[in-house]
Formats: structure tokens, sequence, C-alpha cells
């Protein structure tokens, strides 16, 4: 964030060009790519804008999430209505939660590659097979596992979670496993 916060010109390009862009939903890929890299483009804008702080959730009265400051789609849009009015109701894809992040350690990483039509897929089953692997976010055995809040916050998104786990954990789960969920770090996430 604080070379991002030195030199803000070419963020700052492509949020003005973003603006400007319409993609159609029935460009499925594309418009899900639009709207992944607008939310990561809107976080670390919003976590510059006022840099340096501890945790985004010292902007905006504790709700940075709500805030309506993003201009896109014609509209003034917050990152909420991003994330849970455009992307999870569009596409119904439980790996998003990987693709998007929340300028926190707790969430998942943020990918280093801008999202397109072409590599969509192949992003969100890395960047998924990454995060529930990573045993600084998830702790798993066959027994039992200890996961992020995402899975509890989201669990209409993931279905039945041990079967979802199953598809990306290094580790087979046991049906019957025991699931805790770990505690969401919030202080900000660096890179």
């Amino acid at each position: 964030y604080e070379g991002i916060s030195k030199n803000q010109s070419e963020l700052d390009n492509l949020l003005t060009e973003a603006k400007g862009i319409y993609v159609v939903k029935g460009d499925a890929n594309n418009y899900q790519a639009f709207w992944i890299n607008a939310y990561n483009a809107s976080t670390i804008k919003l976590i510059i804008t006022n840099y340096p702080i501890k945790s985004i959730t010292k902007i905006a009265n504790g709700k940075p999430w709500d805030d309506k400051w993003i201009p896109l789609d014609g509209q003034r849009l917050s990152l909420n209505n991003i994330e849970n009015d455009i992307i999870r109701p569009t596409f119904n894809e439980p790996r998003i939660h990987f693709a998007v992040n929340c300028a926190a350690i707790s969430c998942p990483p943020l990918h280093n590659k801008a999202w397109s039509a072409g590599n969509m897929n192949t992003y969100l089953e890395q960047q998924t097979k990454a995060f529930i692997n990573d045993a600084q976010h998830n702790q798993i055995s066959a027994r039992q596992v200890k996961v992020s809040k995402i899975f509890e916050w989201y669990k209409e998104d993931f279905g039945d979670l041990i079967t979802f786990l199953n598809k990306y954990s290094d580790t087979k789960i046991d049906a019957d496993a025991k699931i805790e969920y770990a505690e969401y770090d919030w202080r900000l996430n660096g890179f």
C-alpha cells in the first residue's frame, strides 16, 4: 500500500477508465472479471486514500463495505453492492470469495494479475486451492477442520462444506469431521 500510495496515477487511471466501461451479463466471464477487478482495485484505492491505517475497519465508522463511493455502471456503488448484489447473485460461484480481497490479514491473498475472461476459471481454481490449503487461514485434518470465517459468513454459497473443501484440500476430510471457524484478523494485510 505504501508503494501504491506514493504513485497513485496508474490506479487512478484504471478506476477512471472503468467508469466508462459497460459489460453485459451475457458475456459472463468478462462481466465477472470486470467486477472482481473493480472490487479489488476499489479496495486498494480505499486503503491508500486512508493510508496509513491499521485496519480497513477504521474507515467509514467501521463499515467501509457499505459506503457508496465507487462510480461504476452509471451509479455509485459500495463494495457490498459489487460483491453481494452483483457478483454473488449473478454467478452463484463460491470460489468468488477467494478472488475478492478485503484488505485484511485473514482475507485470501490478492492475486497479482488482473482477472480476464480467458483466465477466470484457472485463477478461481488456483486461488481456491491455495487458500484452502494455506495453514495460516485453515487447519485441516481428516477428523477436524478449523477454517476461515468466510465459510461461516457465506455458508449458503458453499453448500455442504466438507464436500466443497474436499474438492480442493490436499487432506481428505471425513464426512463427519468436526468444523470450527477461526477468528478473523482484520489488521491490514501486506503484499
